[in-house]
Formats: structure tokens, C-alpha cells, sequence
């Protein structure tokens, strides 16, 4: 029996193998709380190397990644609450988190052996490099994932409108909303115990329809450019390779 089971386990590992990613380039959204694991708040440790071995497996496949992570596990910027503070130094707080969080999940990439740099919208040379559009393609070309820290650089847009625009400027193929739940509904499945999950949908509905995908101004920015966003379960081990190698997982936003 145990040898029918390995026998099935090998000949799993040989179809895996041969299959071919449908996407070369890809864009990466992490959100911050996405790095927090269960212990709610701050940087688990666990939960970067699981994400940092999850990517490398996807590297290993010969797609090129990119990622922009964002600072929400560390603050909030103008949604930060029982705190006021002026929308703009908040935003630029919240820039400075997800620098942190970049270089968190550096580490963690550089110890699976991966090769990473950290290109930040707000210049820190002594921790990461300045953003240049050219730069970052080259690092891609080479074989290194590239993590996009402090979102645009500037204040009140969010690193969902800065996922967009940095994916456009790499000419990505795709960008991959990472989420906790299974994909987009029309109510919040964590709430609404019948809300219905859409496997593929437009860009106007998710607008119409004003569904927390990710924020108008990045919707309308995907929408303009024909980039496709698949808006998948982070918290299910793989799925980014399955994304990667096209089976259908999670909510796929398209223009038809």
C-alpha cells in the first residue's frame, strides 16, 4: 500500500514539473496584516519564511516576481484609530512600515537562497535602493524578486493604487491580490454566510458594485491598462503556484 501511495506521490511530482506557468511576470500585492500570522499585529516570524518558501517554489518555476507589500500591521496612516494626525505624515508613516516589512521579507527570501532587492519609493539608500523602472526590470531579468517598498512615495494614494502602477511600469502580466479569504463576493464572507463568490468579473462591476477588492483609483488604473488582477486565499499553502500555473483559484478581474 505504502508503495502505491509513493508511486502516486512521484507521478504527481512528474506531471508538477512539466507543467509551464501561463504568467512570465507577475506583481505580487501583500497586504501587512498578511505578515502578522496569529499573533495579530507586528511581523511573525513564521508566516514571512512559510510566504518566503511559497515564493521560491514560484521562482523556481522560472516566473519573474515582484512584490509590494504594505504597512498595515504597523500602521494604519490616516486610518490609524484613536489617533489624529494630519493625513499626509500619516501616509508617509505608513510608507515607512512597509518599509520594514520589505526588508522582513528580504531576509527571510535570502534565506531560502533567493536573491532580492528592496527598491524603495522614498530614497534610504543605506537600507534599500531608490525605484528606477529601468532598475527594476533589470533585477527581474536577472533572476531576482524585487520588493517594492513605501508604495508611490506620495501621500494618499495606497499601496493597492502603488501595486497597479508599479505593474504597469514593469509591464507584469498579471497581479496577484493576495487576500484571506477565497476570492471576491458580493457581501463579506466573514460576516455574510451566503455571500456568493464571483469567479470572474469586470472591472466596472467591482466598481458599481463597490466591492472591497482594492481601491477605485487602482481599479480604474487596471481597468485603463487592460492588467488582469486575480484575487486569491494567501493563507492556503500553494495557491500562488496554482495562480501561476493557471488553474482556476480564487476571483479573476478582467475587462470582459
Amino acid at each position: 500500500m505504502a508503495s502505491k501511495t509513493n508511486a502516486v506521490k512521484k507521478a504527481a511530482n512528474k506531471v508538477a514539473k512539466k507543467a509551464k506557468p501561463v504568467y512570465k511576470r507577475i506583481l505580487l500585492k501583500l497586504s501587512g496584516e498578511s505578515l502578522q500570522g496569529e499573533q495579530g499585529f507586528g511581523i511573525h516570524g513564521e508566516t514571512i519564511n512559510a510566504i518566503a518558501r511559497e515564493l521560491k517554489e514560484v521562482h523556481e518555476l522560472g516566473v519573474q516576481i515582484a512584490v509590494m507589500v504594505g504597512g498595515g500591521n504597523i500602521f494604519r496612516g490616516a486610518r490609524q484609530k484613536g489617533f489624529e494626525i494630519e493625513r499626509a505624515t500619516g501616509d508617509y508613516m505608513g510608507m515607512l512600515a512597509t518599509v520594514i516589512n520589505a526588508l522582513a521579507l528580504q531576509d527571510g527570501l535570502e534565506k531560502e537562497g533567493v536573491h532580492t532587492r528592496v527598491l524603495s519609493a522614498i530614497e534610504m539608500r543605506q537600507v534599500s535602493e531608490p525605484f528606477i523602472r529601468r532598475r527594476a526590470i533589470r533585477h527581474l531579468e536577472k533572476d531576482r524578486i524585487v520588493i517594492f517598498a513605501a508604495g508611490t512615495g506620495n501621500p494618499y494614494f495606497s499601496t493597492d493604487t502603488a501595486a497597479a502602477l508599479r505593474a504597469m511600469e514593469i509591464k507584469a502580466d498579471v497581479i496577484l491580490k493576495a487576500t484571506r479569504v477565497d476570492g471576491i463576493y458580493d457581501a463579506d464572507p466573514e460576516q455574510v454566510t451566503e455571500a456568493k463568490l464571483f469567479a470572474q468579473i469586470t472591472y466596472r462591476d467591482v466598481l458599481h458594485q463597490n466591492l472591497k477588492v482594492m481601491d477605485s483609483t487602482a481599479i480604474s488604473l487596471c481597468m485603463d491598462n487592460g492588467m488582469p488582477i486575480v484575487v486569491f486565499n494567501m493563507n492556503e499553502h500553494g495557491n500562488i503556484r496554482r495562480v501561476v500555473l493557471g488553474e482556476r483559484v480564487g476571483s479573476k478581474v478582467t475587462l470582459a
